[in-house]
């Protein structure tokens, strides 16, 4: 576990409510990222972080302290963002298309908006835009275990053992579950073939 989230933990345990807020800012980023993801959606994101930090305080006394905290947080989410799906009728149907660039920043820093600008041709541009608008579109056909396995593998580098440790399945499930996704993904993004008469 990082040191700093071990001293901040040990704090929250020994009493100190305040220590909580470091863990929230430190970690609120990526797990915003993670359960928007997920969800495709910004407002549910956003109810999924909250309510993996409400259950992280409420339960921090199951916390292990020899783990680490961030993966421990991480599992939390997931389970969030599950159950947010299961609620709202998502869990095994097509989610909605989400968009796979990261949601616009809420802090811009000053030294970013000085840099000079490599901007992309028009073409490129609508390039990015077609290839996003498919990969959205074939993100939004996996299941929701599916996408949830496929986004920890590949977005956020999680191991195929911890995948399955969050998800409840073994490691050949969870290999299975990652390859159908990236099976699926392929299929639609295949470039199309062109046949000459």
């Amino acid at each position: 576990m990082e040191p700093n989230d071990a001293d901040a933990v040990a704090r929250v345990m020994a009493g100190d409510q305040d220590a909580f807020r470091v863990l929230v800012e430190r970690h609120s980023r990526s797990l915003f990222r993670l359960a928007y993801r997920m969800t495709s959606n910004e407002q549910d994101a956003e109810d999924v972080v909250q309510e993996t930090f409400l259950r992280a305080y409420r339960r921090l006394s199951q916390f292990e302290s020899r783990s680490n905290f961030g993966t421990w947080l991480y599992r939390v989410a997931v389970n969030c963002a599950l159950d947010l799906m299961r609620r709202k009728g998502r869990h095994d149907t097509q989610l909605q298309p989400a968009q796979l660039v990261e949601p616009v920043e809420r802090e811009t820093s000053g030294a970013m908006l000085s840099l000079p600008a490599n901007d992309p041709t028009p073409e490129r541009l609508l390039l990015n835009a077609e290839l996003r608008q498919r990969l959205n579109a074939a993100l939004a056909g996996l299941s929701a275990r599916e996408r949830t396995a496929f986004v920890l593998r590949h977005f956020e580098g999680v191991s195929i053992q911890e995948i399955g440790r969050m998800l409840g399945l073994r490691t050949s499930a969870t290999k299975n579950t990652v390859f159908r996704a990236v099976q699926k993904l392929r299929r639609v993004l295949e470039p199309p073939v062109a046949f000459s008469i």
